[in-house]
């Protein structure tokens, strides 16, 4: 899964508290791209998750927007004491699209997390209200308030980024099966007729 949204919201504090159990609030801005496995059973199957954690600023896109490509869940990151950070959500789910050449929001999982939700009430930007409005608008996103400092539904949103990856993995293999079928009993064109190849 890959981690994108505005440089400074909190993305590397969130994956090494989810991956590490660890806050570090002295941290830098990532450069480039960073990432980290880790091993976890869910549904009585073992999976390694792997995720990317994108630099936010504009000149880090040349690095960050290949790993955009093959990536199992998109993760869009916004502070809640940064208005633009909100407003920018439009323009990192436009780009992770573009170059992700994904078939667009309801056929692959996205999840979209407010972070320093531990940071007091008068400094909070964005209403609940605005949040909802926009998720509305993108497909019933499903939405998070997390804080890395005090692992706030940290667990709780990778646990569900991860369900919705196994969920779509699986719709996509029943999908391919789906195509490849052949419906025998099928009375039109060339009745009783069935061509069969073999390799």
């Amino acid at each position: 899964m890959i981690l994108i949204g505005d440089s400074g919201v909190g993305k590397s504090s969130l994956m090494n508290r989810y991956m590490n159990s660890r806050f570090d609030s002295s941290s830098f801005t990532t450069i480039g791209v960073e990432f980290l496995n880790k091993e976890i059973i869910t549904e009585g199957r073992r999976f390694t998750v792997q995720i990317w954690d994108t630099g936010g600023q504009e000149r880090f896109r040349s690095l960050r927007t290949p790993f955009y490509r093959g990536s199992d869940c998109c993760i869009l990151t916004f502070a809640l004491d940064d208005r633009a950070s909100f407003a920018n959500l439009h323009m990192w789910q436009k780009e992770f699209l573009h170059y992700s050449d994904v078939a667009g929001l309801a056929n692959y999982p996205f999840i979209v997390l407010g972070t320093k939700a531990d940071r007091p009430e008068h400094t909070r930007q964005v209403s609940n209200d605005e949040i909802e409005e926009w998720r509305q608008g993108n497909d019933s996103m499903c939405y998070f308030e997390t804080s890395a400092k005090d692992n706030t539904n940290v667990n709780e949103a990778f646990q569900t980024a991860i369900h919705l990856m196994i969920t779509n993995s699986k719709n996509q293999i029943h999908k391919r099966h789906s195509e490849q079928s052949v419906d025998l009993s099928s009375t039109s064109g060339s009745q009783g007729k069935v061509s069969c190849c073999s390799s």
